[in-house]
């Protein structure tokens, strides 16, 4: 059984990963308006990650007797200056999720709640590729630079990105 403190958290956290799916599927719609369907399709990828994010977390709420409670999703922005821009949110983004799940498990061992601690570190290292993902993406756009060429080119690969979910024993 959850703690009452535990479960407010992991509902706060579940609430941070639907906004980030919300957000990153604006950033596809915005790439996509750019002509930019590589990197359109790279966020949907990041879309349903946070999406598959959230859901484990509801589903590990309720199989601990907690109480799921959702919470309106405030508006993403719409607009990024440029795609090193939107990139360098994404980085920024997934630094402050980071945190935050650093704090869910900080809670966890305040709360002598084991279990929540064994599952918040799929969370953890799953934080350490997200960073990674977005950080060597970064890397090229730094090197590219204002060469629009090679941005097309990345563009290519961007667009190669797959959702695979995690197989049923991670999930």
């Amino acid at each position: 059984m959850l703690s009452k403190i535990m479960e407010k958290a992991l509902n706060e956290q579940i609430n941070a990963e639907f906004y980030s799916s919300y957000m990153y599927l604006s950033m596809s719609a915005w790439f996509d308006s750019l002509g930019l369907p590589g990197a359109a399709q790279w966020m949907q990828v990041q879309t349903q990650e946070e999406w598959f994010h959230g859901m484990k977390l509801l589903r590990y709420v309720k199989e601990r007797g907690g109480r799921v409670s959702l919470k309106a999703i405030k508006q993403p922005p719409v607009e990024w200056q440029s795609t090193l821009h939107a990139f360098q949110e994404v980085l920024a983004h997934e630094q402050k999720v980071t945190g935050l799940i650093n704090d869910l498990l900080n809670l966890a061992v305040e709360e002598k709640d084991h279990a929540s601690n064994i599952f918040l570190q799929w969370f953890v290292s799953e934080q350490v590729e997200e960073e990674a993902n977005v950080g060597t993406v970064l890397d090229k756009l730094r090197l590219i630079g204002q060469d629009t060429t090679a941005l097309f080119t990345l563009d290519a690969t961007l667009g190669q990105r797959v959702f695979t979910p995690p197989p049923a024993k991670a999930a």
